[in-house]
């Protein structure tokens, strides 16, 4: 069996850091993705996908990532489902994600001791890195 997705998109919302009641770090935010092919408008339609981080990597996306930010994510698919108020089973896919790549710098740049020197994974030891 194989579950995999790859995604590159910008950042719909900024990202969203919570704690589960055990205290392991949980990020959520959407990203953008464009379709490849315009519709019979000439336009091009946008699909938009939740995505989850867990753990050391929750932290580092919450902590730098930023609506609008342009980012790869590779991980899974996950369906669950929720009773709602009125009484209903919700459905919810999203992505699980074991490596988010940031494709871009943010709007201001880089700041200062960020670049090609620094280190690129912050808060991470060389063999932990998420990719």
């Amino acid at each position: 069996m194989l579950n995999r997705v790859i995604l590159i998109g910008r950042l719909a919302t900024d990202p969203e850091l919570r704690y589960t009641q055990t205290g392991v770090p949980v990020t959520n935010f959407r990203i953008a993705v464009d379709r490849p092919f315009m519709n019979q408008q000439g336009e091009r339609e946008t699909d938009f996908f939740t995505v989850v981080t867990w753990r050391k990597l929750a932290e580092v996306c919450a902590h730098n990532l930023g609506k609008g930010r342009l980012v790869a994510v590779e991980g899974r698919l996950q369906t669950r489902s929720y009773q709602a108020q009125d009484g209903g089973t919700r459905w919810i896919t999203e992505v699980v994600a074991d490596n988010v790549r940031f494709l871009d710098w943010p709007k201001d740049g880089p700041s200062e001791g960020t670049g090609p020197a620094a280190d690129p994974f912050p808060g991470f030891e060389e063999d932990e890195v998420p990719f």
